[in-house]
């Protein structure tokens, strides 16, 4: 059984349709990049695999339980499905250790220490463990993203989803988040990312999707596909992302 199991999946806003019939299952320790145009249904895809946006037909299954059935406990499934987005979502008013144990304590009931304990860990898996007392408006773009990935890991997810997390930071620090993500991969971590980062899906990902007008237009090893695209979309996609 794969950890997630996507079978023909519809999802529409009104008229529109936005993934129409997406099919696609991850393996336990897998990392897949999504790619695409805007508009082709990358983050939307995202946003069903955890509960965040309802589907109209099809299945969506994480570690055997579906996800879009009225018996599945949505709260509880994401515990164990992280997901991190473009805008950071740190509370202002809180410093980033209390942003990290906010869902432990209030989410898991664990004891505050333990959940210290927890945030001392992931600040220091990210690289800013001695920036656990700083507020998000005395952190940078990337730093405050890093404290964002380190809030999902305090919670052991099985499967971290990340949504175009480097899209609102300036060229300089990209490398600082994306070096966090390569650790979490060395780490075994499941990792389902929308990425515009061709060189990290190329070297960090084992599976490259292109989706095209809400349809998976081409899928298979990250090189492979990037080396030899089959399709005039994914041909057109990549020159125009390429440098």
């Amino acid at each position: 059984m794969s950890l997630v199991e996507i079978e023909n999946v519809h999802k529409s806003y009104g008229d529109i349709e936005v993934l129409r019939g997406v099919s696609l299952r991850i393996e336990e320790g897998e990392i897949v990049a999504i790619i695409g145009r805007s508009g082709s249904g990358k983050s939307t895809l995202l946003r069903c695999i955890n509960g965040l946006e309802p589907i109209q037909s099809g299945t969506i299954r994480f570690d055997g339980q579906q996800v879009n059935s009225a018996d599945t406990d949505l709260r509880k499934l994401r515990q164990k499905v992280g997901i991190v987005f473009q805008s950071f979502n740190l509370f202002p008013h809180l410093n980033a250790e209390r942003n990290i144990t906010l869902g432990l304590t209030v989410v898991k009931k664990m004891p505050p220490d333990e959940a210290r304990t927890i945030a001392r860990k992931v600040m220091t898996q990210v690289g800013l463990e001695d920036k656990l007392d700083a507020y998000p408006d005395m952190l940078s773009g990337g730093q405050q993203q890093r404290v964002a990935i380190a809030r999902s890991l305090a919670m052991s997810p099985k499967l971290m989803l990340f949504d175009e997390i480097t899209s609102a930071l300036d060229p300089e620090l990209i490398g600082e988040v994306l070096t966090v993500l390569a650790g979490l991969a060395e780490a075994g971590m499941t990792m389902m990312l929308v990425t515009h980062e061709m060189g990290f899906a190329r070297n960090v990902a084992h599976r490259l999707v292109f989706m095209h007008e809400g349809e998976i237009w081409e899928s298979g090893a990250a090189r492979a596909v990037l080396d030899d695209p089959q399709t005039p979309e994914l041909k057109s996609f990549l020159g125009s992302v390429l440098i």
